[in-house]
């Protein structure tokens, strides 16, 4: 997964993974991650789901684009405070096919948690 990152000092560095966002939000915020621990964060984050379930019944692209934003960095936060590889984790599940069914494109019953 790849993103352009457009912060000060990596103009050469265009491309954001999701392992440079993790190591980002670790040098951003990581002193106080963990000073509010797994607990609190997680609180957080689920209050970051809660304002996307509004924005996403909103006609606001911008809302809707900054709560996303807002749930990834929670998500990379708690990633971080645990000592996940977010990349590596979702690589790992997610980019050899459906978990479940193993097809590429994923063939499991709509119904059926991928």
């Amino acid at each position: 997964m790849t993103m352009t990152s457009k912060k000060p000092g990596h103009e050469n560095d265009s491309q954001l993974t999701v392992n440079k966002l993790q190591k980002s939000i670790q040098e951003m915020f990581g002193h106080k991650d963990s000073q509010r621990g797994v607990d609190g964060t997680f609180m957080w984050f689920m209050e970051e789901v809660g304002e996307l379930a509004g924005a996403l019944r909103s006609d606001n692209r911008e809302e809707l684009a900054g709560e996303f934003a807002d749930v990834l960095a929670w998500l990379v936060t708690l990633a971080n405070l645990t000592g996940i590889d977010l990349e590596q984790a979702v690589a790992k599940k997610y980019c050899k096919g459906c978990p479940r069914c193993m097809a590429e494109v994923c063939e499991c019953q709509i119904s059926a948690k991928p």
